[in-house]
C-alpha cells in the first residue's frame, strides 16, 4: 500500500502545520505521549506489557568511565502493532478517530523534543503467508524530511517469521534550544527510575484505578552500554494504586449570558465522574482536585474544604474529576485545557469566534465539585467548623467585622497570612465608599463657633456622634492600620536586633532587606509602602523604588524622554558607563520642581563612603531630563547604621552634626547645570536606622499606647 521512502503529504505543509502545535514546557511529554499510546494498545490483552528503557552509555573520556551519556529512551509494548487501520491513522496528523477529545497530534512532541523517533513494529495481517508482517519508520522534523513535504519515512515494510505482536519506539538525539546548554539531554540521563515511576504513577493514577482489575506489566529500567541495570528496576503494580474510596457522579451545569449581560445557569448539562481517594499523608503530599483529560492528570483546580496541607486522622485527600467535556477540552498540547472562568467568558461576550453561546465553566466545575466533596465527608466538615472556629478567634484578636468578611470572601483554606490579606484588600474598598451619616457630622462642624460659651459642649457632642459611626465602618480598618504599624516598627527593630530566624545563625542584613522594609523595591507605588519610617508626608507623594533611570515616569511620562545633544550622548555613556541605567534606591516627587532623593545602605557599610552619590544622582536630575520636567530643589537622605561622625564631617566639611536628634545635614548646596540650565539646590541628611526607628515610634506613640488600652 505504502512505497517505502518519504510518505508525502498532501494538503497539509508540515513546516508551517507543526509549527503551530507548541512544544510542551515538560520535558517527560513525549514519555506521555508514548506511554498512553503503548497502553491504548494493549488495553484489551489480559497480559498487556510495557517497559520503558532509558539507554546511557559510559562517557570513554571522564575520570575511570565514571560519568554516562544519554543514547536513547525506548518505549516497548506487546500491543496490537501498526497495522494497516493503526499506520494510516498515524499518517494523518490531525485524524480524531480514536474518540473525544484525541487531536492526533500528540505524536509531534516527539520530534519537538527528539531529532529521530524510530518505530519497530510486528502485526498479525492475514494476507501475509507466514501471517504477521513487520513495520519500521522514522518521524522526524529535520530538512531532509520538510524538503519533502513530510514527518514520516517508511524504511521496511515485509512479511516476518516472528509471531508476536509488539511496537518499540526509540526516542534519540534530543533536540536543545540551546546546544552550549543541552538541558534536554542532561535530564534524561540523570532522571532516575524512581522517579520516572513516580511521575508516570501521579500522571496516569486515573487511569490506573480504572484498569485496576486488568494491570498491565509496567518496567522502568535503565541500561548502561547494552546491560540492563536490573538491581534499579522499578514496576507499577496494584499495590501502588489506591483503592478509590467513592465514586460519585455530577452534573455541572452550562452557563449563557442573559440580556442584562449577565451570567446565568443554561438547563443543560454534562456529567462527570468525581473519584475520591483518601490516603495515608506518607503517601500523599497535598490535598487536591484534579481534572483528568483521556486518563491524564490535565489540570488542578481549587479544594474549598482543605488547605493542602491539612490532615485528618493522618491521611490526606485526592479527587480526580474526568468526564467528556473535559476530554473534549484538551488542545493539541495535551494537558493544556480550553475551559474558561466565568469572567473569561463574559469578557467574550458577543464574539461567537471565541466562545459558542453555552460554556460550562471552571467555576462551575470547581464549586459543584467542591459542594460535592464537602456533603460526602463528615470529617471534613467537622473540619470545616474548626476552621470556622479559628476564624471568628481571628476575627475578635482583629476587631474584623462581619460586613469586611463576608466581602473578603475568606475560605476555610486560607491561612491567618491569607486572611489578613484578604481583609486589608476588601476594607479599603469599604472605607473608599463615604458613608452619608459621616458626611453629615463632618457638615456640623461648619456649624460650630469656637468662641461661643456652649463650644466644647457642642463639640465632644459631634465628637460622639462621629465616634459611634466609625466603628461601624472604619473601626477595623483603623485599627489595622495602626496595627500594622506597631507590626513594622516591631519588624524593624527585630531586623536590626538580628533576630529574625534568617539573622539569628550569621545570616546577613544586606540592603534588600532594608529597602523592601521601607518601600518594595521596582515598585511604583509609595501608598503602599511604609515610608512614614522617614516621614509622613512621604507615603503620599508619587514616586518609584529601584528603577532605572531611563524608565522613570513622572505624571504618566518618561523623564529621560528627550533627544539628547552630541555631548550629551558622549557624557551619559563615557568611561564606559551607562548612566541612566543607573538605579536610584528611592525617587518622589513631592510636587512641581521638587524632587527627593533617598539611598539606602546595609547596616555594615560605611555610609560616609558613599556621600556624594546623591550628589551625583541630583545633577543627572537636574540636566537631563525634558525640557517638560525642570528639578531645580532636591532633598537627599542617606540612610545607613554605620556612620562614624569624623568619617563624614572629614569627607564632606559642610555637613553638620545635630546632636538632639543624632543626624548629619549638610545645608543647601548648588547643583551645577549644564548645558544652560540653571543651578539648583540640594539639602541632604546622613541618619541611622536606629535613629529613623526611634523618631517613628515616638510619632506612633499615642496611636499604638491607644491601640493597646
Amino acid at each position: 500500500m505504502w512505497n517505502l521512502g518519504y510518505i508525502t503529504a498532501f494538503g497539509t505543509k508540515y513546516d508551517g502545520r507543526i509549527q503551530k502545535i507548541a512544544k510542551s514546557t515538560d520535558k517527560l511529554r513525549p514519555v506521555y505521549e508514548a506511554f498512553i499510546n503503548a497502553y491504548e494498545a494493549i488495553k484489551n490483552l489480559s497480559e498487556g506489557k510495557i517497559v520503558i528503557n532509558i539507554q546511557l552509555n559510559k562517557n570513554l573520556y571522564s575520570e575511570q568511565n565514571k560519568s554516562y551519556e544519554f543514547d536513547n529512551i525506548t518505549i516497548e509494548d506487546n500491543g496490537i502493532g501498526f497495522n494497516d487501520k493503526e499506520f494510516t491513522r498515524f499518517l494523518n496528523l490531525d485524524d480524531t478517530s480514536k474518540g473525544i477529545g484525541n487531536k492526533g497530534s500528540g505524536r509531534v512532541q516527539f520530534i519537538h523534543f527528539f531529532e529521530k523517533a524510530e518505530y519497530e513494529s510486528v502485526f498479525e495481517d492475514i494476507s501475509s503467508s507466514t501471517g504477521f508482517r513487520k513495520r519500521i519508520f522514522t518521524l522526524s522534523k529535520n530538512e531532509a524530511f520538510i524538503n519533502e513535504n513530510a514527518i514520516v519515512r517508511l524504511d521496511a515494510d515485509e512479511e516476518t517469521t516472528e509471531t508476536n505482536p509488539y511496537t518499540i519506539l526509540k526516542l534519540s538525539i534530543p533536540l536543545e534550544s540551546n546546544p552550549k546548554k543541552p538541558e534536554n539531554r542532561e535530564y534524561f540521563k540523570t532522571i532516575s527510575e524512581k522517579d520516572l515511576k513516580e511521575s508516570l504513577k501521579n500522571k496516569f493514577l486515573a487511569l490506573f484505578c480504572d484498569s485496576r482489575e486488568n494491570m498491565p506489566e509496567i518496567k522502568i529500567q535503565r541500561t548502561i552500554n547494552g546491560a540492563v541495570d536490573s538491581e534499579n528496576e522499578k514496576t507499577i503494580t496494584i499495590q501502588d494504586i489506591p483503592n478509590v474510596d467513592k465514586s460519585e457522579d455530577i452534573d455541572v451545569y452550562y452557563s449563557k449570558i442573559n440580556m442584562e449581560g449577565k451570567i446565568e445557569k443554561s438547563t443543560n448539562f454534562e456529567t462527570l465522574n468525581l473519584k475520591s481517594f483518601k490516603i495515608n499523608s506518607n503517601d500523599l503530599q497535598k490535598n487536591s482536585i484534579k481534572l483528568v483529560s483521556k486518563g491524564e492528570i490535565a489540570k488542578e483546580i481549587k479544594l474549598d474544604s482543605l488547605a493542602s496541607d491539612d490532615l485528618i486522622n493522618g491521611n490526606r485527600y485526592l479527587f480526580l474529576l474526568s468526564g467528556n467535556i473535559i476530554n473534549g477540552a484538551d488542545t493539541d498540547t495535551r494537558g493544556n485545557l480550553h475551559i474558561p472562568t466565568e469572567a473569561d467568558f463574559k469578557k467574550s461576550y458577543g464574539d461567537p469566534d471565541l466562545f459558542p453561546e453555552e460554556v460550562i465553566t471552571i467555576d462551575e466545575i470547581r464549586e459543584t465539585a467542591n459542594g460535592k466533596i464537602h456533603d460526602s465527608y463528615p470529617e471534613i466538615i467537622e473540619h470545616t467548623k474548626e476552621k470556622q472556629i479559628e476564624l471568628e478567634s481571628l476575627r475578635d484578636m482583629f476587631l474584623l467585622n462581619d460586613e469586611t468578611i463576608r466581602k473578603a470572601k475568606i475560605k476555610p483554606t486560607d491561612d491567618e497570612e491569607t486572611v489578613l490579606e484578604k481583609i486589608y484588600k476588601a476594607d479599603s474598598e469599604l472605607v473608599a465608599k463615604k458613608d452619608i451619616e459621616i458626611k453629615k457630622r463632618i457638615d456640623a462642624l461648619n456649624r460650630l463657633t469656637p468662641n461661643s460659651t456652649d463650644y466644647q459642649k457642642k463639640l465632644d457632642k459631634e465628637v460622639k456622634e462621629l465616634t459611634r459611626i466609625i466603628p461601624l465602618q472604619n473601626r477595623t480598618s483603623l485599627t489595622q492600620y495602626i496595627a500594622r504599624r506597631k507590626m513594622v516598627l516591631s519588624l524593624f527593630q527585630k531586623t536590626l536586633d538580628y533576630e529574625l530566624d534568617k539573622l539569628k545563625n550569621g545570616g546577613r542584613i544586606d540592603e534588600k532587606i532594608m529597602h523592601n522594609l521601607i518601600f518594595q523595591q521596582s515598585s511604583n507605588n509609595p501608598e503602599d509602602s511604609d515610608l512614614w519610617l522617614i516621614a509622613e508626608e512621604f507615603v503620599h507623594f508619587g514616586g518609584v523604588s529601584e528603577t532605572e533611570l531611563k524608565d522613570i515616569k513622572y505624571k504618566g511620562e518618561k523623564i529621560f524622554d528627550k533627544d539628547f545633544s552630541e555631548e550629551e550622548q558622549r557624557y551619559l555613556n563615557s568611561l564606559g558607563e551607562k548612566r541612566l541605567t543607573k538605579r536610584p534606591d528611592i525617587l518622589l516627587f513631592p510636587e512641581e520642581e521638587k524632587c527627593i532623593i533617598i539611598e539606602l545602605k546595609a547596616p555594615d557599610v560605611n555610609v560616609s563612603e558613599h556621600l556624594t552619590q546623591i550628589d551625583f544622582y541630583a545633577s543627572l536630575l537636574k540636566n537631563y531630563t525634558s525640557d517638560k520636567i525642570q528639578l531645580t530643589t532636591f532633598f537627599g537622605y542617606l540612610i545607613g547604621e554605620d556612620i562614624e561622625d569624623r568619617d563624614v564631617r572629614g569627607r564632606v566639611s559642610r555637613f553638620e552634626h545635630s546632636q538632639h536628634l543624632n543626624y548629619w545635614f549638610r545645608p543647601s548646596e548648588k547643583v551645577i547645570g549644564f548645558s544652560g540650565r540653571s543651578d539648583g539646590s540640594i539639602y541632604t541628611e546622613v541618619i541611622k536606622y536606629s535613629s529613623l526607628l526611634e523618631r517613628a515610634k515616638l510619632r506612633n506613640k499615642i496611636f499604638i499606647d491607644k491601640l493597646g488600652k
